[in-house]
Formats: C-alpha cells, structure tokens, sequence
C-alpha cells in the first residue's frame, strides 16, 4: 500500500468507530448537548459531514471548491452556521445517511488525486495524504466530543499517528490563530502510541520537546482536555507556553476544556 492508500484507509476506519458511536442511538438521544457549548451530537455529525463534503469537492473538482470558498464569509462562526442548518434540519437517521456516502465519496475522491498532486484547501493547497490525515483530525476532536456526551470512553489505535503527524506538522497554528508570532525554534516530540511504540518527529537533536502519550498530545492539539488533565511533558520555556495554545485547526481557539471537567480515566 502507498502512503496515501494507507492514510484514506485509516481515515475510513476512523469513521467507522465515530459512525458506531450513533448508529444505534434512538432519535432523542441526537439531542444530548455534548461539551462544545450550544452543540449536540447532531451538530457533531452534521460539522463531519459538512467537513467531508468540502474535501470531497476539493479533491473532485478543485474550480468549484475555490469558488465555494471565495463566497464564505468572513465572519467564520457564521459559516459553520450556516453549512449545518440544512443538515440539522434532516431527521436523525437521515443525517446519518448523508454522512455515511458522503465518507465514502470523499474517500474515493481522494485516492484518484495523482500521487504528489496539491488540493486546495481552506489555509493553503495540501497533498491528498495530508487532507486525509486532517480529516482524521476531525473526526477525533467530534468523536471525543460524541462519546463524551454519551459517557463512553473510546478505543484507540496506531491510526493517531496520521494527526500526529498532521499536528507537528501545523504546530504554528495555535500561534496565528491568537494573532502571536511563531518562535524561531524547532520541537522534537516524542510520544508513545496506544500499542507502545515510541514515534519520534522533529529534529532529533532538538533543545525544546514534548513529550508522553499519543492519545494525550491529540486530546491536546484537538482541544478536547486541558493540559492539566494530560501527561504531556515539555522541556524549553517555548515547547511550554506551546502546551497552553496547541491546536491542530485554524479556525478560532474556542475556550477549550476545563482542568478536571472529565475523569482521568475519559479517552
């Protein structure tokens, strides 16, 4: 398998396990509010499918994607509004249906872009790969939403390396998205994934790290636990101050999950 085979392949059974989550929910239960605030787990699903929707298009007909794009507003709350009001108003089960092709198209959309090809996206142009691992990204941040709403703790895999990768990757963006200026410095991480294996990113030399969990360092960079909550670990005064701003979305902060709003034990 090629790199991107391998990462559309984990994003598809990434949305499987949030598909499982809501499945077998009775319509009431869509209801719950989950921990974004004003969110229930119909806006959850709703938010994916929206998100899938764009990549799809992107990766399928790049010209209309940028199109669309230039009619969004500016005003970025107001855009997410107004993708999910036509999905909200779908009956559960519904919504569940149109999330569930929608994955799968967007799937296939993004394993005919040419191997190297950019997309366009929302911040910049990105390899297929690398949307895919950012739709990984999204689908964590609302599945833990979703299974917080429902009091479960959710199974995790290997598969994380992909938003790993995805998040070190974009490591600034909880920078420009608080209007601050990236330090001139380069982190190492070093995190343990769920089966053990130590995955280590950045420069191997580096003075500044992070450093514990896998599942931990994505609560964090999808800002779903405080840092409080978490056995992140970070050596240089910057790689620290990063600990407070990380996230993995350009979209505005949010303020983010309270130190002790879930037990330790909640992943």
């Amino acid at each position: 398998m090629t790199e991107q085979s391998d990462v559309i392949h984990a994003l598809t059974a990434e949305g499987d396990d949030v598909e499982r989550l809501v499945a077998g929910l009775p319509e009431e239960r869509w209801a719950l509010p989950t921990p974004a605030p004003g969110w229930t787990i119909a806006h959850q699903i709703a938010h994916l499918t929206s998100i899938f929707r764009m990549a799809e298009l992107a990766a399928a007909d790049p010209a209309a994607f940028q199109a669309m794009a230039s009619r969004l507003s500016a005003d970025f709350n107001a855009s997410v509004e107004a993708a999910l009001a036509p999905l909200l108003a779908e009956r559960p089960a519904t919504l569940l249906e149109i999330w569930r092709a929608g994955r799968a198209r967007t799937s296939a959309a993004l394993a005919a872009v040419p191997a190297g090809q950019l997309v366009p996206w929302l911040v910049r142009p990105l390899p297929a790969p690398v949307l895919a691992a950012a739709g990984m990204m999204e689908l964590f941040g609302h599945g833990q939403d979703i299974a917080d709403a429902l009091g479960v703790s959710r199974e995790r895999t290997d598969r994380l390396r992909y938003l790993v990768e995805f998040a070190v990757r974009t490591w600034d963006f909880g920078y420009l998205a608080r209007g601050l200026t990236p330090p001139a410095v380069e982190f190492g991480f070093e995190l343990t994934a769920p089966s053990g294996a130590v995955w280590r990113l950045g420069p191997s030399d580096a003075e500044q790290t992070i450093s514990g969990p896998a599942v931990d360092f994505c609560l964090l960079v999808t800002r779903r636990r405080h840092r409080a909550d978490l056995a992140l670990r970070a050596t240089g005064a910057d790689a620290d101050q990063w600990l407070d701003i990380a996230q993995a979305y350009r979209g505005p902060a949010g303020p983010g999950r309270a130190p002790g709003q879930f037990p330790a034990a909640v992943r």
